[in-house]
């Protein structure tokens, strides 16, 4: 909590564990300038909110898009301000987006002097915004250039710092940078492992500053819009950084609020989700306590990232759940928005072997809509084909909730996207189809492949080779076939190993004999536990490309 004067002060991301030292310390007021769903270890407002109230603070929720603050939103900001018990503690990401709306609210009350040193003092830099307000407005549209880099990364997770890693790997001296707020860099992965009971949270994070590569610039910020026509990119706090090329991999926003009530009720109530970093080990309390009942677990409508973990959540428990001898009091419903269990059809069979053994039932298009946690009912709007749409009510004790997953607002927003919101790619060089300097890869770009960490160890590679190819004026001289993979964790002890490409083409790493992908074997799963996260962690964001060189094309 950095203080700005004795009026307010400004944070990053706080949690609700957070509020009885905010309140000891003596602060009457929150605000969160954050919107829900931007990081995958955020908690919602809902929750911040509950545990102010508790004690006796007052909560405010005034979300700002990053980079995107308007005269009406610092108007408002001096609203909650003028009607807020004193002192106010405001908070977003970084809490510069908070920085910044305090000293668009003092436009016109303090000289520009004393809102650039208050904030400084803070340790942000609001010269950009000062800068604004000098020229006679507000809103930030004109922002001052601060940087300039061979290449920009937007996004420090697995695809960002690999290709970070993979680009310095093939050519020593790039000057690069990563923009992310971050401090936190998260191997997604194995949060269904923590929902399951295998893996510890603590083991899936590492700090983002000792990830980012040796010799690229680090810039901790948000990015608030691009302008490709200028090589540009406008960050929150109104300055602006400028590239020769541009990666843009920020990966994917989950959508809670896209289900009613959800917000309200997540970590609570039985409801949970492996999606969210600090959920998942909540998954595992709920699966080791239900002694009867029901559980669902729900997916939602395609794209989602790791299109199997719904499903893996599922296999986890029920494995759980058959050891213990509890299996035949618990009544599993798997809720599919699709119409298929999985997407490539060669692991279906596989697959059907557990449903089968943990007596599941399979429930097609049916998609969840709106949650009552305290009432423990789920809706679902049902949507088969050739019939009517109705909506069912389903009780339960327990229930898995994957969220729908959109496009980061940033990127969706964007020239770059396509009418879909995501990033518009060559599917097989990864290269934007307008703007010929900028790529993209990971979970925000459309190519139609699964969005996991092993597509993107197989993308980052290709990335790197079709940059430099383009920086010594060569045509792309890799292609990225589509490859995926998505380890089903059907038992503890067993994963059928799904790996496939572009039209569902199989594509395994390993032969037959060794590990058939097919079927569950103990192999897959002793990779998964214990063989890749020290190749995701020391090999793959070091850009080492084990099993993962880019198959090369003849270049034009």
């Amino acid at each position: 909590m950095k203080p700005i004067n004795e009026r307010i002060s400004v944070a990053p991301q706080i949690r609700p564990q957070d509020l009885a030292d905010i309140a000891q310390q003596g602060f009457r007021s929150v605000i969160c300038n954050r919107p829900d769903g931007e990081g995958a270890d955020q908690p919602v407002f809902e929750e911040i909110e509950a545990a102010a109230k508790k004690l006796g603070l007052e909560a405010r929720y005034l979300p700002i898009v990053a980079g995107k603050v308007q005269d009406e939103d610092a108007d408002n900001f001096s609203k909650l301000m003028e009607e807020l018990p004193k002192p106010v503690l405001a908070y977003c990401r970084t809490g510069t987006r908070s920085a910044t709306l305090w000293s668009l609210s003092q436009a016109d009350t303090l000289p520009l002097a004393d809102i650039l040193s208050q904030t400084k003092v803070a340790g942000y830099d609001m010269a950009g915004v000062v800068r604004r307000i000098a020229n006679g407005g507000r809103t930030p549209t004109d922002a001052v250039e601060d940087a300039r880099f061979d290449i920009v990364v937007v996004g420090g997770g697995a695809a960002g710092i690999s290709v970070a890693s993979s680009l310095l790997s093939r050519k020593a001296d790039l000057d690069i940078a990563i923009i992310d707020p971050a401090d936190v860099h998260y191997y997604q992965p194995g949060w269904t492992m923590v929902g399951g009971g295998v893996f510890q949270a603590s083991d899936t994070a590492r700090t983002m500053g000792s990830l980012i590569p040796k010799g690229v610039h680090w810039i901790k910020s948000a990015v608030a819009a691009f302008e490709p026509k200028d090589n540009a990119i406008l960050l929150d706090g109104c300055r602006v950084v400028k590239y020769g090329r541009l990666v843009v991999c920020p990966g994917l926003k989950l959508d809670w609020h896209k289900i009613e009530g959800l917000v309200d009720t997540l970590g609570k109530n039985g409801v949970t989700s492996n999606y969210r970093y600090d959920m998942a080990p909540y998954t595992w309390q709920l699966v080791q306590k239900m002694q009867e009942g029901r559980a669902i677990f729900t997916q939602p409508p395609m794209p989602i990232k790791c299109a199997g973990a719904p499903q893996k959540a599922m296999y986890l428990s029920a494995d759980h759940w058959n050891k213990a001898g509890r299996l035949g009091q618990i009544d599993i419903q798997f809720m599919n928005a699709g119409g298929a269990l999985f997407g490539v059809k060669d692991y279906v069979p596989a697959l059907m072997e557990y449903i089968k053994l943990y007596n599941a039932d399979l429930n097609f298009f049916h998609n969840l809509i709106a949650i009552d946690g305290p009432s423990k009912k789920a809706v679902f709007e049902v949507k088969a084909p050739d019939t009517e749409p109705k909506r069912v009510d389903v009780e339960f004790d327990m229930i898995h909730v994957t969220p729908p997953q959109v496009a980061p607002d940033f990127v969706r927003v964007s020239p770059l996207a396509d009418p879909a919101g995501w990033i518009d790619v060559d599917q097989s060089t990864l290269r934007h189809k307008t703007f010929e300097n900028i790529w993209s890869l990971g979970d925000v770009m459309n190519a139609p492949n699964a969005k996991t960490a092993a597509a993107a160890r197989k993308q980052a590679p290709v990335v790197a080779e079709n940059i430099v190819s383009d920086i010594q004026g060569h045509s792309a001289t890799a292609q990225y076939d589509g490859y995926g993979s998505c380890p089903l964790t059907v038992e503890r002890g067993k994963i059928v190993l799904a790996e496939f490409g572009y039209g569902g083409t199989l594509l395994p790493s390993f032969p037959r004999w060794l590990v058939d992908g097919t079927r569950p074997t103990r192999t897959a799963w002793l990779l998964k536990e214990r063989i890749l996260p020290p190749v995701y962690w020391r090999a793959m964001l070091r850009g080492k490309e084990w099993m993962a060189k880019p198959e090369k094309v003849s270049a034009a």
